[in-house]
């Protein structure tokens, strides 16, 4: 196992600023996701954890010591790629027992721990096919066992369930976290599915133009958001807002639709002063009545999305 802390970490390309001073640990043991939109850095943090790209500034420490000068191979990390990066001319097998060889393993060795994990990503019938004769699917599966047969310190991966389909990526959430737990080994992995962080993550570090915008565990990321990025970002479907005045007790919309009295610990909360807020409101805490009722919100339901264990209202409100 291992553990990992990131020190104001800045990274430029050019003109754009990728990151800008993230500081963010991974404990030993943890299953932590960095989560965010595309473009959000999360990809060029985690290369610069791996040692593919060179940090402009910040430090970069693995169980106490500073690895900012060690290369790739000296960090003793696994790196599963979003892309499939395998050998073309090696088979399954070949690409999976390729990072054995170089250990003192025996062949038997090798071969039990290559079917052990083929076993467990449903790919026994690939370890004899090269990677031009399986799907994109099946390819992200023998990169992930690649990396799982090393054992490494700690586990990096850059959004590994992207080309599987929906089945199986349900299936792989549960056993990436049922073999993190067995392995007791230190996951860091990178997605924008917040569903994967919400079902996976120990933590969750969320992203967004290269600033880190909160740490925390799941609960608290999604009940307790740090900003309106966090909010709007995580939670499906999407929380709802509306632009209000708050006033002598009271919200107010912008567009004098409704009107919702506060109770009284919100009220000292914002201390009564008259100000512009965003009312944000989850799904989950709407109940659709057939006719108003007291401090009820008057809307019109113009749409109905069934998905079969639920089905989502939408409702307009004013505007």
């Amino acid at each position: 196992m291992s553990n990992l802390n990131v020190q104001n970490l800045s990274k430029r390309f050019g003109r754009t600023q990728a990151l800008k001073d993230v500081n963010l640990d991974v404990k030993d043991g943890e299953f932590l996701v960095l989560l965010g939109p595309t473009a959000a850095g999360k990809t060029t943090t985690l290369r610069c954890v791996a040692g593919i790209e060179k940090l402009d500034t910040g430090t970069i420490t693995m169980d106490g010591a500073v690895i900012n000068d060690l290369s790739p191979a000296e960090r003793d990390v696994a790196f599963v790629f979003q892309t499939y990066a395998l050998y073309p001319r090696k088979t399954a097998y070949e690409n999976m027992a390729f990072p054995l060889q170089a250990r003192d393993l025996t062949r038997e060795q090798i071969d039990q721990r290559v079917r052990e994990i083929a076993e467990l990503l449903q790919i026994t019938e690939l370890l004899n096919r090269r990677p031009a004769a399986m799907s994109g699917g099946q390819q992200q599966r023998v990169a992930l066992g690649r990396a799982m047969v090393r054992q490494p310190s700690m586990f990096l991966m850059d959004e590994p369930l992207t080309n599987l389909d929906f089945k199986l990526r349900v299936e792989m959430r549960a056993e990436l976290k049922r073999l993190q737990r067995e392995l007791d080994a230190t996951f860091f992995y990178v997605t924008n599915d917040q569903i994967e962080a919400m079902s996976m993550a120990d933590r969750i570090a969320v992203l967004n133009e290269g600033v880190l915008q909160q740490v925390g565990a799941p609960e608290q990321i999604y009940d307790h958001p740090a900003n309106l990025f966090v909010a709007q970002f995580v939670g499906n479907p999407r929380i709802n807002t509306i632009e209000c005045v708050y006033d002598d007790g009271t919200l107010i919309s912008e567009d004098n639709t409704f009107t919702l009295p506060l109770q009284a610990w919100q009220r000292e909360t914002l201390n009564n002063e008259k100000r512009k807020l965003i009312l944000g409101v989850r799904s989950e805490d709407i109940t659709v009545l057939d006719a108003p009722q007291q401090d009820s919100i008057t809307g019109k339901v113009y749409v109905l999305e069934p998905l079969g264990d639920r089905t989502y209202v939408d409702v307009e409100v004013g505007g």
